[in-house]
C-alpha cells in the first residue's frame, strides 16, 4: 500500500477536502462518490461521511491501495 503524509495547519480537515488536497481525487464529486460507495476507510473502519473531521494522527485509505496520514 502506498502511503503519504499530509501536513495540515488547522485543527482539522474534512475527509472530502483531504482527498482533494492530497490529489487522490480530482473533484469534490469524485470524492463524494467513492466515499458513498464505501471505498474509503478512516482509522481502519469504513466511513461514508464525507464531512468527517480528520485530525492529526488520523489516517484514511482508499481501496486499501492508497493511505493518507494526517500530521
Amino acid at each position: 500500500m502506498e502511503s503519504h503524509e499530509i501536513k495540515i495547519h488547522t485543527e482539522f480537515i474534512k475527509l472530502q477536502d483531504l482527498l482533494k488536497f492530497a490529489g487522490a481525487v480530482e473533484t469534490g464529486g469524485d470524492a463524494k462518490l467513492i466515499i458513498q460507495e464505501g471505498r474509503v476507510t478512516v482509522n481502519g473502519e469504513v466511513c461514508t461521511m464525507r464531512g468527517k473531521k480528520m485530525r492529526p494522527g488520523d489516517h484514511c485509505a482508499i481501496d486499501n491501495e492508497l493511505e493518507l496520514v494526517v500530521t
